[in-house]
């Protein structure tokens, strides 16, 4: 059985550029990839943007190929590489449009971030659902201070063109959302209210259960509106959408770095103990 949601937090249509400018990006929690307008013409062109911040408000990032490990694009069923030029920004921009469901696909590089102290570490992974990060710590024998973690990040976006008609599945991200229906092609109730729409979280291939989920809504006027949702035993959670909204669903894994997970070589030195995983995906609804 789904858990019903247990927290959420509305938030005015204001931006966040001063909190997100004296924050390292680092530090900032969601990334993400956010279309200029996600319903497109096949004559059209579509960009891009990859964003990271926090509560479907952030930075917009250039394109960087070192800081990528995998951007790809998805017609008709057929995965193209996609590959721009340095400092582009938007970091996506893409024209002769198949008509359907684009899906766009990014991985990043690992990058690293250094803790000076337990409470930011502890503070991040228990409102990214894991209450027993302190037990965890400790059964390892780490340190409270001055330890490290690499994160990678997983973003998938869906973007209708045309009719907007066709399916996602899984692409082999190590960890990914997958929507189990068409976000474009759903039928949703002029008044507003909500229809639950299924979506899938995978991690290495198989369901991550009981797994917290973040939701973020995005109203017509602006407004964001969180909500805090858990997978079940299929790994699958139920995402409330109304019509004329736009969506972010965030999820992160949390690992320790092991033999099986070794750090890139610039960071071997980097006393990094743990791993973060962040899978990511943004829609619209008609």
């Amino acid at each position: 059985m789904l858990k019903p949601v247990v927290r959420s937090v509305f938030l005015p249509g204001l931006c966040l550029a001063a909190l997100l400018a004296s924050t390292p990006l680092a530090l900032a929690h969601e990334f993400w990839i956010e279309p200029e307008k996600y319903q497109v013409n096949s004559d059209e062109s579509l960009t891009a943007g990859l964003r990271n911040g926090q509560l479907f408000k952030g930075a917009r990032l250039p394109y960087f190929d070192h800081r990528i490990r995998r951007f790809d694009i998805v017609q008709g069923g057929e995965v193209t590489p996609y590959t721009g030029r340095m400092g582009d920004m938007p970091a996506l921009v893409l024209n002769n449009l198949a008509p359907g469901l684009l899906i766009a696909l990014h991985e990043t590089s690992p990058d690293l971030i250094t803790y000076k102290s337990w409470e930011k570490f502890a503070a991040f992974a228990e409102a990214q659902g894991f209450d027993d990060i302190q037990a965890r710590h400790q059964a390892r024998g780490l340190p409270e201070a001055g330890f490290g973690e690499y994160y990678t990040r997983h973003a998938k976006l869906l973007v209708a063109v045309d009719h907007g008609a066709g399916a996602d599945r899984a692409f082999g991200l190590e960890t990914e959302f997958v929507a189990l229906q068409n976000p474009y092609t759903l039928t949703l109730p002029s008044d507003g209210s909500p229809t639950m729409m299924l979506v899938q979280l995978l991690y290495q291939g198989a369901p991550r259960v009981h797994a917290q989920v973040e939701l973020f809504e995005r109203a017509p006027d602006d407004s964001v509106q969180r909500q805090l949702l858990q997978t079940n035993d299929s790994g699958i959670v139920q995402v409330p959408v109304r019509a004329q909204r736009r969506y972010l669903l965030n999820a992160v894994v949390l690992r320790p770095v092991t033999a099986a997970q070794p750090l890139p070589p610039a960071q071997e030195d980097a006393k990094a103990v743990w791993q973060t995983l962040w899978a990511s995906l943004v829609f619209a609804t008609p």
